[in-house]
């Protein structure tokens, strides 16, 4: 089932990045009532005709009359829906803007210790393929190095935290 602009503006009313119900779609639920619950990585979902929606695609739904690829959160905070903070991307532009992975050991976005060279290298993925940006002693050389590329070739996607 696909949602349109105007099914999603009948259902709900959108407010400071909240859907709260226009109707009563169940009965423990009430007209006025915030619309969907916050899953385990921080999104707000909704279930509308019995498929799950991100609220946050809803919202942009809402405001901007269609649905791009993907809906990403500028500020990389998935409950925050304010209209502002969401844009739309493609999943290249979407995993620019991640936040720094978990398993990284330099501190540093897309820096990582060389093993074999002794020093710090700088690697983005860019169209689909690893480029190198340079092997380097220093450390905060290389995560200057890696913003400069980032910026470069991910523009306002670009996140360096």
């Amino acid at each position: 089932m696909s949602l349109t602009q105007e099914e999603a503006h009948r259902l709900f009313e959108y407010k400071d990045g909240v859907l709260y119900w226009k109707i009563k779609p169940a009965k423990r639920v009430s007209v006025g009532d915030v619309a969907g619950w916050r899953n385990s990585k921080g999104y707000q979902n909704i279930v509308i005709k019995g498929k799950q929606w991100g609220v946050h695609k809803v919202i942009f739904l809402m405001q901007h009359g269609y649905l791009p690829e993907l809906v990403d959160h500028i500020d990389n905070n998935p409950s925050n829906n304010n209209i502002e903070n969401l844009r739309p991307a493609n999943k290249t532009q979407n995993n620019c803007n991640a936040r720094i992975r978990k398993d990284n050991s330099s501190g540093f976005k897309n820096v990582n210790w060389h093993s074999q060279k002794r020093k710090w290298q700088v690697r983005l993925c860019i169209n689909k393929k690893s480029v190198s940006f340079g092997l380097y002693h220093d450390l905060e050389l290389a995560d200057l190095v890696a913003q400069e590329a980032r910026n470069k070739y991910f523009g306002k996607f670009s996140r360096n935290f």
